[in-house]
């Protein structure tokens, strides 16, 4: 089976890495597998064995206007590539909702065209209105990344299926084979894009608020963002990462993860880092709504609060690092709770889906 994975910005976030993760898999079932992204950056869809690649001369630009006359000329071309390429019966995949031009070629060529949605936050109301549109008219199947999304998204059109994300064989096994040298927890760790919804400015302040402990944040930016993004940060217990492919060793520094997206501008749909962290055995503090909550429990694993409640975030992580009994307990919590979220599992429905079963 041939099947045209579509995703625009090729970059070190959870959606690629999930992709990534999809398309590896696809291959060693035998399915022949053309990716339509952004080959010019560097992320997880970059130089996968055995993978044709098709540029999608795509990227991100401040200015709202200019953003918006790229993306639709980018559609227009998308659409015209998938017309001309793509055959009855092949398989679309459209990784996030952006790519619509992909599933309106798909759904004419009368390709299966199937739509992986891994959010939910999409501005303005109106863009995300005709996104969602799109999908539901052209999607086959549609697979949720949590109980909460299908419920927030799904209208009845089409197949819907939730299928959580997992951590691969290799990342399990890296973790497990972790032991921390010391019984002291400090460290704190952050992993999130450069977007002021994303709660940067509060884990800035909880740094400040606790000068006794150590702040990591890992930025998905451009170098020369994370460097001008540094520069404005004067704690000195502040340090400021830019992005990898690999992670373990931020998480192998950490005793703690956080998550400060604000909830009234950005709903976090799964959160593949926080749950990362888990296999380390970290806890987190995370927003009260979304499908995140679906990893974290409130004084299980962790803690639910709205970021923008500082002396609770602050409480919390307190409680979580200098009560030992407490964070043993949630540290044994998170471990359990990542065996659920297994990749065979993971394997098996999206193969499953692929299938057409």
């Amino acid at each position: 089976m041939k099947i045209y994975a579509v995703h625009l910005l090729n970059d070190f976030s959870g959606s690629p890495k999930v992709l990534s993760q999809l398309i590896k898999i696809w291959i060693q079932h035998s399915h022949q597998v053309v990716v339509y992204t952004n080959i010019k950056r560097v992320g997880f869809l970059s130089n996968i064995q055995d993978v044709a690649y098709c540029n999608v001369r795509y990227r991100f630009y401040n200015n709202s206007f200019v953003r918006l006359l790229v993306y639709f000329l980018n559609q227009i071309n998308l659409f015209c590539r998938i017309c001309w390429g793509a055959k009855k019966n092949e398989i679309i995949y459209v990784n996030t909702v952006l790519p619509f031009a992909a599933a309106l070629a798909g759904k004419l060529k009368g390709c299966r065209v199937i739509y992986h949605i891994h959010e939910t936050s999409v501005n303005p109301k109106l863009f995300k209105k005709f996104l969602f549109k799109i999908a539901r008219i052209t999607a086959s199947d549609t697979i949720y990344v949590s109980e909460f999304l299908k419920h927030q998204e799904h209208k009845g059109e089409g197949r819907a299926h939730v299928v959580y994300n997992a951590l691969e064989k290799s990342f399990i096994e890296s973790s497990k084979g972790f032991k921390k040298l010391t019984n002291e927890h400090k460290n704190v760790l952050m992993v999130s894009s450069l977007k002021y919804y994303k709660g940067l400015d509060q884990f800035i302040t909880l740094a400040s608020d606790n000068p006794y402990f150590e702040f990591r944040l890992v930025l998905n930016t451009s170098k020369q963002q994370v460097k001008d993004f540094t520069k404005t940060i004067l704690q000195s217990n502040i340090e400021v990462y830019g992005p990898s492919s690999n992670l373990n060793k931020h998480y192998q520094w950490a005793d703690l993860v956080v998550n400060l997206s604000h909830s009234d501008n950005c709903i976090e749909a799964f959160g593949l880092t926080v749950l990362e962290g888990m296999a380390y055995g970290l806890p987190a503090i995370v927003p009260q709504v979304g499908g995140i909550t679906e990893i974290v429990e409130h004084d299980v694993n962790g803690y639910q609060v709205d970021s923008k409640e500082r002396e609770k975030v602050s409480d919390y992580l307190n409680l979580i690092l200098t009560n030992k009994d407490i964070y043993k307990r949630m540290s044994e919590s998170t471990l359990n709770k990542v065996r659920f979220f297994n990749e065979e599992t993971f394997i098996k429905q999206n193969l499953e889906i692929i299938g057409g079963f």
